[in-house]
């Protein structure tokens, strides 16, 4: 399966959150280069960047340092945070982002992702799946939507969507595992290649989700578990990832 470190910006610096928490930041680096340079160095295939400010703001806030990072590593990028509009998104996919991530647009303006996918292929288009309790959350997981988690990915089968990245808000950054019975859920759909995101800590968790690969699982993000040392992403990619 495909193994995404994570990377996330906040006021321009590496940073990892509790929860989503923005009160509960753990700043790891000042250059958020670095921590690309180094994903990269050990072997990683894709990056996972966020831009927090971007997210909580609906707006890109975090743009010079994600430019340095796409000119620093050759690597695959995937990027969401502040992405809520069409030229946003095409803004990032010019500058060699390669694939963007909706989230709380894919709530507010469905048709907005049909158009992504039209515009840009459905192998450049994702949609974050950000849930607390059973329903999905926006703005920088500020907001809850309203939106059960089943009646959001009804909504999503028939826009051309192939991957979502689910991730449940509560196991982020805990380092407790992820939530099993609501990638299931996701998955259960048959419609969607899944990443899952939150709580991912340790080789037993990425041994779990191993099991769903024949299901539909594309991969696994994994933030804090590899900045604190928990796992090593040598490790990880030569046991999990793709060849």
């Amino acid at each position: 399966m495909n193994i995404y470190p994570a990377i996330d910006i906040r006021k321009g610096k590496c940073v990892r959150l509790n929860q989503g928490d923005f009160s509960k930041e753990t700043v790891y680096l000042e250059d958020p280069t670095e921590a690309a340079k180094r994903w990269q160095n050990k072997g990683a295939k894709w990056i996972h960047v966020v831009d927090l400010d971007g997210a909580k703001s609906g707006n890109p806030v975090n743009i010079d340092v994600i430019k340095r990072i796409r000119k620093t590593v050759d690597v695959n990028i995937q990027l969401g945070g502040g992405i809520r509009d069409e030229e946003t998104a095409e803004n990032y996919i010019n500058l060699g982002i390669d694939r963007i991530i909706f989230g709380s647009s894919a709530v507010k303006n469905l048709s907005l992702i049909e158009t992504a996918i039209k515009k840009f292929g459905a192998e450049k288009v994702a949609v974050g799946l950000d849930v607390r309790k059973d329903e999905v959350a926006i703005n920088g997981w500020v907001k809850d939507s309203g939106v059960k988690t089943e009646e959001m990915l009804k909504k999503l089968k028939n826009t051309g969507l192939k991957t979502i990245i689910y991730t449940d808000i509560s196991k982020d950054g805990m380092m407790q595992g992820p939530n099993i019975a609501g990638i299931e859920k996701v998955l259960s759909f048959d419609d969607f290649s899944v990443i899952a995101s939150g709580g991912i800590s340790s080789m037993q968790d990425l041994e779990q989700l191993a099991r769903y690969e024949k299901k539909g699982l594309d991969g696994a993000i994994i933030g804090k578990a590899l900045y604190n040392g928990t796992l090593n992403l040598k490790a990880v990619l030569e046991q999990f990832s793709l060849q």
